[in-house]
Parts: structure tokens; sequence; C-alpha cells
């Protein structure tokens, strides 16, 4: 009965307050019609209309409100409590004494009861957040050493690969000139001293002799050719500059994609790990022009930063999907995967811009100073 009437009385109590002040206190006596029929006492009707304040009302009000709202609920409970006490002489002095005692009790004790339960119910949240976090914070953690060690693993990997690589090239560069060459050289000279001592034979072994001349010709031309491709030595001997420059004729004659190259002398004052990586880079990103992008001009640009190097190559052919390309599962456009492990071996970063109608822009840019493990590259 208590239970059932405590909710009723909760229910009347939340519905009157939440009406204007001019709200009609019928269901108030009616409500205590109902407690009096049942022979509750006022002071049964007092806890329980300080619980519901405590538990239902206040908490979620702020300050400055609550105490015309415990007014207002003092008001009703007056109003529930007469006809509990009409059989008493002193009903409104008794009346207005409990309202006085309610408002004291809502200024401190129910006020004070409100706050503690919304502090308690908050540092229940807090610490059940910050449980949370501390769980979320060392799964993530967790997960980033993990994928840093395996970044890290692939970079070194990476690594190894271009630098055997760059290794291999030297050699098959060192012999093709000093082994083959020489050879075909050799036997280019015994050519020419057997066609002076054959003056005497027949037409037939000269034309024998200058067929042979101009096929070993041919050949040297593309061993040389085969070996600048690999590792030009102009690029040790001379610089970076005069390397590119006689690459971009090369590939200008042999493509017919006209090439514009503009650098200043300072950075020739890199070490040779990073002008092998602004060589590469541009060797690949003119590779690349040529397969795909069905340009006829090209833009190298080598110009110096405040704190870097920068290298841009600029074509007029067609554009692609720059993410898809770099990123994409089964993507078989290694060229820029490896210009970008090139660079970030020296500590620099690619960048690559390809818009529709305005062709491809390859960034290269790479910090001043000594790289890191930049001898290995010399070789």
């Amino acid at each position: 009965m208590k239970v059932k009437f405590a909710r009723h009385y909760q229910s009347v109590l939340l519905t009157y307050l939440k009406q204007d002040r001019k709200a009609n206190l019928q269901p108030a006596r009616g409500v205590g019609r109902r407690a009096a029929a049942a022979k509750m006492r006022t002071l049964d009707i007092a806890r329980l209309h300080e619980q519901i304040l405590v538990t239902k009302v206040l908490p979620g009000i702020p300050n400055g409100k609550r105490h015309a709202l415990i007014r207002r609920a003092g008001t009703f409970f007056t109003e529930a409590i007469t006809p509990i006490e009409k059989t008493h002489h002193t009903v409104r002095e008794a009346a207005l004494h409990l309202n006085q005692i309610v408002e004291m009790l809502s200024q401190r004790t129910v006020e004070l009861a409100a706050s503690n339960l919304e502090l308690e119910q908050e540092i229940v949240q807090r610490k059940a957040v910050e449980a949370a976090l501390k769980k979320s914070e060392h799964h993530y953690g967790e997960l980033l050493a993990q994928s840093d060690r395996l970044q890290e693993q692939l970079r070194q990997l990476s690594r190894k690969i271009l630098l055997a690589q760059e290794e291999e090239r030297r050699e098959i560069s060192r012999e093709l000139h000093d082994v083959i060459a020489q050879t075909l050289t050799g036997i280019n000279v015994r050519l020419a001293t057997l066609a002076k001592e054959a003056a005497t034979n027949t037409k037939s072994l000269d034309r024998n002799i200058a067929s042979t001349q101009r096929l070993v010709e041919k050949s040297v031309n593309i061993v040389h050719q085969f070996a600048r491709e690999l590792r030009p030595a102009v690029l040790d001997d001379l610089g970076l500059i005069p390397a590119l420059h006689s690459f971009v004729k090369i590939f200008s004659k042999r493509t017919r994609i006209l090439v514009h190259l503009k650098a200043f002398a300072q950075v020739e004052k890199l070490d040779i790990a990073k002008r092998t990586v602004l060589y590469r880079v541009a060797q690949e990103a003119l590779t690349n022009v040529a397969r795909h992008a069905h340009a006829s001009r090209v833009k190298v640009t080598i110009q110096n930063l405040s704190d870097s190097i920068c290298m841009r190559i600029k074509d007029d052919g067609k554009s692609f999907r720059v993410a898809r390309v770099m990123y994409g599962k089964g993507s078989k456009r290694l060229g820029l995967l490896g210009m970008r492990e090139r660079l970030e071996m020296v500590g620099g970063h690619l960048g690559v811009e390809s818009v529709q109608g305005k062709g491809t822009t390859i960034v290269a840019q790479i910090p001043l100073g000594k790289s890191e493990g930049g001898g290995n590259l010399q070789t």
C-alpha cells in the first residue's frame, strides 16, 4: 500500500511542479485524503516528500532555481497534509510549521543530499570513463607500437633492397665498361688492322670486314648506353647536373618528348647519396612520363629552399588517381613507391599532384645536411 501511495504522490507532485505557479492544488488535497484514509502519519508524508525532492526533483536543477522549486513543493506538501491534520485544532499552525521545516531542510539537508547524489553519480561515471580510456589507451598503444615495428621492418627491408640494387648496378656497369666494352674495342682495332693487311684481297673480304666493324661499333654504343643507364659515370665524375643533362638529351632523342632542365649549381654540394636519389627520382619520373603520360613537354626544376632542396618534374600529359596508385591494393606502379622509399632513405619526402587537363607534378624534397648512411649509395 505504501509503495503504491508513494508512486501516486510522486506522480502528482511532479505533475504539479511542471505547471505554472497558478496551478490548482486540488490534486494535492486529493493525495492528502487518500493518505488520511490509509491512516498515514504526517511524518511519513514528510519523509516521502523529502526523498522525492532529493532523488527526482532537485538533481540537475541549477542552484539559482532550486529555492523557488522547493517553495512550490512545500506549498504542495502543506495542502497534502491538511486532511491528515484536520482532527487537530491547530491545523494551519502545524502546517505552516511543517512547511518551514521542509524549507529549512530543503535549504540545507535536501540540497546537500541532492548535490551528494549528483556528485556520486558523476564520480561513478568518471571512473567508468577513466577505466575505459585507460583500457583503450593501452590497446591503441600496443597497436601503434606494433605498427611502428612493422613499418620500421618494411623500411629497413626496402632500404636493403634499394642499396642492393644500386650495388648490383655499379658492378654491372663496371663489368660492361671494363670488360665487354674493352673487348669489343679490341676486336674493332684488330679488324681495322686486318682490313689494311688484306688490301690485296677480294672486295668480298673488304665488305665483310666493314660490316663487322659497323656491327662492333653498334655493340660498343649499346654497351655504353646500357652502362650509362645502370650507373652513369658522369654522376660520380662530374656531378648531378651534367648527369641529368646527358640523360635528358638521350631521353628526348629517344622519345621525342621535349624536356627543359633548370638547376642551380649549389645542388652539387649535396653528398653523393642525395645526388644519386635525385638522379634516380628524375630518371624514374621521366620513364613514367614516357610510358603512361602521353606528354609532349616536361619541365624539370631544381631549386634551393631555406632548409632543403626541391626538385619538381611537371609534364603536360594525362592525369591519374594518385591515392589509388600510391596506396591501392595490387598497384603495379612501383616506380612511385621506389621514388618515395629512396627519398625517405635520406630524410626527404615525395609529393605527387595529378590534375585532369594540367598533367602531373612530382615534387622531391630533400633536407640540407648530411644524410644518414649517405656513403652507402656511393658504391
